[in-house]
């Protein structure tokens, strides 16, 4: 992998792979780094059963892969996930 990353970025990384409903392409998109990248990073910086574990459970999931997903899903983060505005989280 060429890219270097800040700790910050790397935990941010983890964090949305991590998350079930975050599609390997928002990280693309966000930090420029591909799918299997993101793997390699899950695989050198989590305990190697914690990468297991999550391994088998983003293998093939519609969430994480947007070509799986249905085409009316067309958004990054959950609808019921409030907004952010400044350092604030915005009143619904």
């Amino acid at each position: 992998m060429e890219k270097e990353f800040t700790e910050r970025e790397l935990d941010r990384i983890i964090e949305m792979a991590w998350e079930d409903r975050t599609p390997f392409e928002a990280i693309t998109f966000q930090f420029g780094i591909s799918e299997q990248e993101t793997i390699e990073i899950m695989s050198r910086e989590m305990k190697s059963s914690s990468f297991r574990m999550w391994r088998k459970r983003v293998q093939g999931r519609s969430t994480k892969h947007a070509k799986l997903r249905q085409d009316d899903i067309d958004r990054f983060k959950s609808s019921r996930q409030r907004n952010i505005s400044g350092n604030k989280i915005s009143k619904r």
